[in-house]
């Protein structure tokens, strides 16, 4: 029987890190002699591969950065998650409301995906529906992502739903063949972008059931069985 899947991005839509690990990266760069917004850092960061916006940081600076750049950031991420990191507001009600099968697909390892989920008390509702770029070896905005969960859980990509908030997480989904939602609450500043870029937006994820709901409405009857 064909169903319909719900792929959800992490960071950013699941939990609220992005703005925690801009501050890392904010302050990291300082200590390396390069001041940039919080504005700034965040866009460097959302929804990239770590090594991509690194690169950037380095041609900015015209040097390298020390070796262990990358792994005093996630360190240090990793110890503000543990006090400060929370989840996005009214996620957990969504996931909730949902059946499976819907997962998270993120361009972080999984390590930190487990970790997160986990301090936020959402890991619970993914199991073993969890897709790390890391593993696949394909990062947003290349497709392979999502088009290898949606595979591995068995679904055709145009009965498949992609939740995002990154210009690089929309494009992997449209390029995948999948309807997609972006969440852009207003203080990022994004809707705009993210409809430009094909999705369809949203401010609050109390909003996000019933855009799901008319999307399967929309699809064949077959596919709408969950």
């Amino acid at each position: 029987m064909t169903k319909r899947v719900i792929l959800f991005d992490c960071d950013g839509v699941l939990v609220e890190s992005e703005t925690l690990s801009a501050r890392v990266m904010q302050e990291m760069t300082a200590e390396q002699g390069l001041d940039i917004s919080s504005d700034e850092a965040l866009e460097f960061i959302r929804g990239r591969k770590v090594a991509e916006w690194v690169a950037e940081l380095e041609a900015l600076l015209g040097r390298a950065l020390p070796p262990r750049f990358v792994t005093d950031f996630r360190d240090r991420c990793t110890e503000l998650f543990a006090t400060e990191l929370r989840p996005v507001p009214h996620v957990r009600q969504v996931l909730e409301g949902l059946e499976p099968p819907f997962c998270t697909a993120s361009s972080a390892p999984r390590e930190k995906i487990l970790n997160t989920l986990g301090l936020t008390g959402l890991l619970p509702l993914f199991q073993d529906r969890i897709y790390s770029a890391y593993e696949v070896g394909t990062w947003k905005p290349d497709p392979g992502l999502f088009l290898h969960a949606a595979a591995d859980l068995g679904a055709l990509p145009e009965h498949c739903a992609v939740v995002e908030d990154s210009p690089v997480g929309v494009r992997a989904g449209i390029t995948a063949g999948m309807s997609v939602f972006a969440y852009a609450p207003p203080q990022n500043g994004t809707a705009a972008r993210l409809a430009a870029d094909g999705a369809v937006t949203f401010s609050s994820m109390k909003e996000l059931p019933a855009l799901l709901d008319g999307w399967a409405g929309r699809l064949p009857a077959a596919a709408a069985v969950l």
